[in-house]
């Protein structure tokens, strides 16, 4: 079982005609979806599934909530799949909550239209343009009050046909997208409900693409603005450095000079990765490059989350192709830290005085100083 099967049986036995008690069988496949352990979430996600109260849901749904993020159903981001109302489709969405606003907006025309708004302003913080069959919206197919919120809330979705769901591998690379799209929706979220200024939200935009080997070993490697830019924060400004995209940049175009393909473009949610130019990709040629700013001097945190999100992609992005060398890269030494990383079977590579410093593995391969 896994979030595939999970989909079609909701499709295969929710009825809204037959009531929202728990003896209803599509009913109690989504209350049972709390409880579940075969859907193999990302670690720190659980799932929810609502079909109504008192009053079966037209659009059924199961909510992905971050543990410790702020996702709220009622209020804040969160994400859902959100079934039609002729249950023919199930889309994966990025959706703010709505029921908040019915005191201030009531539920038709005026709490859609302040919905769109803020949706198009955090769809610029996501970059939907990079993801190739993502829409703005889903269509729910149902002109009651709540569905038409759902739609409305949207920054991004993306649909399947419940008749011909794809693999539980597909349906978790797109819900590491959707993932990702929270965390920089969240982060928009907050500047935006702080900000005076409009254009708070302006985000870098990394062209889409696909990655082969090819004669430049640069061709694939466009990261995104290192640039320092101004985020207007109530009566004054901030100005913030893009460091982690700097940290990118940076090595990507020293790692070329050592004989290595930097690519990033269709590599998403990973930050970089490494082949040899010219060559394809054999059995333990893929280098697979977590970037991690080191804050305040202290690689505690950095070292953490570059390891989760390593095992991570590993497992969810590799299952139909060689497993990837491992490395962390980081904005400055990492101490101590470096020969554990090593015996976790993760290289790692930091920036100093004299360049690039790195493990034993990543000095074996060729890619920091001796």
């Amino acid at each position: 079982m896994g979030i595939r099967d999970l989909l079609s049986e909701v499709a295969n036995t929710y009825d809204r005609n037959a009531g929202s008690t728990r003896d209803v069988k599509g009913q109690k496949v989504l209350r049972g979806v709390a409880s579940r352990t075969d859907l193999a979430l990302p670690p720190g996600f659980r799932a929810k599934g609502r079909g109504g109260q008192t009053t079966p849901a037209a659009t059924p749904w199961i909510g992905i909530f971050d543990e410790h993020g702020e996702g709220d159903p009622k209020k804040g981001l969160y994400l859902a799949y959100i079934f039609s109302a002729d249950l023919k489709n199930v889309s994966l969405t990025l959706q703010q909550g709505v029921t908040w606003l019915e005191d201030r907006l009531g539920k038709g025309v005026a709490r859609e239209v302040h919905l769109r708004r803020h949706a198009a302003r955090l769809r610029r913080a996501v970059k939907r343009q990079d993801r190739q069959g993502w829409a703005d919206e889903p269509e729910l197919r149902d002109k009651a009050a709540r569905p038409r919120a759902y739609e409305a809330a949207s920054v991004i979705a993306k649909s399947y046909d419940t008749a011909a769901l794809p693999s539980d591998v597909t349906l978790m690379e797109d819900l590491l997208v959707a993932i990702e799209s929270l965390r920089r929706a969240e982060e928009a979220d907050r500047v935006w409900w702080m900000s005076d200024d409009a254009d708070a939200l302006e985000m870098s935009f990394e062209p889409g693409g696909h990655a082969h080997p090819v004669a430049d070993p640069l061709a694939h490697f466009k990261p995104k603005n290192s640039g320092e830019y101004v985020a207007q924060i109530k009566a004054h400004q901030q100005v913030k450095q893009r460091s982690h995209e700097k940290l990118i940049e940076d090595f990507g175009i020293y790692i070329k000079k050592r004989g290595y393909a930097p690519i990033t473009l269709g590599q998403h949610p990973k930050d970089l990765v490494l082949r040899r130019p010219g060559a394809e990709v054999e059995p333990g040629e893929e280098w697979l490059i977590e970037a991690k700013v080191v804050r305040n001097g202290n690689p505690t945190t950095a070292v953490r989350e570059a390891i989760g999100q390593l095992y991570e992609y590993r497992h969810f992005l590799y299952q139909r192709q060689a497993e990837p060398f491992l490395i962390g890269l980081f904005s400055e030494e990492i101490g101590a830290y470096a020969p554990y990383l090593e015996e976790q079977g993760i290289a790692s590579i930091w920036r100093d005085d004299e360049g690039w410093g790195g493990s034993p593995k990543a000095r074996g391969w060729g890619m920091a100083s001796e």
